[in-house]
């Protein structure tokens, strides 16, 4: 048994924030038909290089355990067809921009009332409401427009984006949660709902304790690097052959940490309100000392001393940790075309009913012919002459 065993998720979604929320569901057991444009997609499905015999990587890292149905539900039999899934269906995720669905009648609003136990999830870029709920959304933008871009990078450089897309990621990761709490509450009311998620709120959602310090004493965040804010040292250092992350989260750490590096830095720094205010002083003491040593020598040190430290590694040397390997976040697949291919692990394990790895990402419309018959009950000759006009 899965956490969502029994659970079908209709999937309009395509690109990142929505296909990431649907595999999140998939991976816990729902089963998620993803419907793609008929001969194209996916967006995604085009995007790269890299490729891996012909498939896109990107579309391969966010796809898994689904099934891909093409149908376009612009036409008039599509979307009766459309609106036969959605009758089979617990929950419907999409992620157009706002009033895109509503003119097809396949918004929250035209479903609701033929469809009560309907969960509707809805990611965009601003959300439903407000005065700018009719634009698009993009990662890049919404990391600007969230204030995240202002806080990210060296205090005397320009701001930069993250190195994955995180607004969608975290989107579409509330997007799952909120369909899972909405799931939650029809066993209560026997009533699905309505879940909108903006791109811009999840990012605002995003600055926790760097809105709390605005909210606090008015100062705007800056840029600070690898710097934290309200803890000190908690930040890249160099060693002698390559960087690594010192994090002393508190003032026993400190001492600790002292120790390993051989400093007597008196009473002036012992507590972490005083390094906070000393930063000027202390960074370089400290950045001359780990200089002196290698990473390894370091983190073995501070490690054995109960002070949190770790390598700057690169994603390979990641995946190559063995604590990876224990946690099963490198797993396998069999994909129909590639064969055995690598996927990233499921982060959350549940003792009594975990998710799982079922399926390797689908190719194009794999999955069509079967939902038609099986599903949906369609003859040969049907599905037969939807492919010929296209449809499917």
């Amino acid at each position: 048994m899965t956490p969502l065993d029994g659970i079908t998720v209709l999937d309009l979604t395509r690109v990142l924030s929505g296909p990431y929320c649907t595999m999140l569901l998939a991976d816990m057991g729902a089963r998620v038909i993803k419907v793609e444009q008929p001969g194209k997609g996916d967006d995604t499905r085009a995007w790269g290089p890299p490729f891996l015999d012909g498939e896109s990587a990107y579309f391969l890292s966010v796809n898994r355990n689904k099934e891909s149905v093409t149908l376009d539900f612009k036409h008039p039999d599509g979307r009766a067809l459309v609106d036969r899934l959605v009758d089979r269906a617990d929950v419907m995720v999409e992620n157009f921009r706002p009033g895109t669905l509503a003119k097809l009648g396949l918004d929250y609003a035209s479903l609701a009332p033929a469809h009560p136990r309907l969960v509707y999830a809805s990611v965009s870029g601003f959300g439903q409401t407000g005065p700018r709920r009719n634009q698009p959304g993009y990662d890049a933008v919404m990391q600007a427009e969230g204030g995240l871009m202002s806080i990210t990078g060296s205090p005397d450089g320009p701001p930069y984006r993250l190195g994955v897309a995180i607004a969608d990621i975290v989107s579409g990761m509330f997007a799952a949660y909120g369909v899972v709490t909405a799931l939650f509450v029809r066993e209560r009311t026997g009533r699905g709902q309505m879940v909108d998620v903006a791109m811009l709120d999840s990012v605002a959602a995003l600055l926790t304790y760097q809105a709390g310090s605005l909210f606090a004493n008015g100062r705007v965040p800056q840029r600070m690097g690898n710097r934290h804010p309200s803890i000190v040292p908690y930040e890249t250092f160099a060693a002698s052959d390559g960087d690594f992350v010192l994090a002393v989260g508190n003032d026993e750490q400190w001492k600790r940490f002292c120790i390993v590096a051989g400093l007597a830095l008196g009473e002036r720094f012992a507590t972490n309100r005083q390094r906070v205010a000393a930063y000027d002083e202390l960074r370089p003491v400290l950045a001359q000392r780990l200089r002196t040593a290698s990473r390894h020598h370091w983190i073995a040190q501070l490690t054995a001393a109960g002070v949190p430290c770790g390598s700057v590694r690169d994603v390979q040397e990641m995946f190559d940790d063995p604590q990876i390997a224990a946690r099963e976040m490198l797993a396998h697949v069999e994909h129909a075309t590639i064969g055995w291919m690598k996927v990233v692990g499921l982060p959350v394990k549940l003792s009594a009913t975990p998710g799982n790895l079922r399926a390797a990402p689908p190719a194009l419309g794999a999955h069509t012919d079967a939902v038609l018959e099986g599903d949906l009950g369609l003859s040969t000759a049907d599905i037969n002459r939807l492919h010929a006009l296209n449809v499917v």
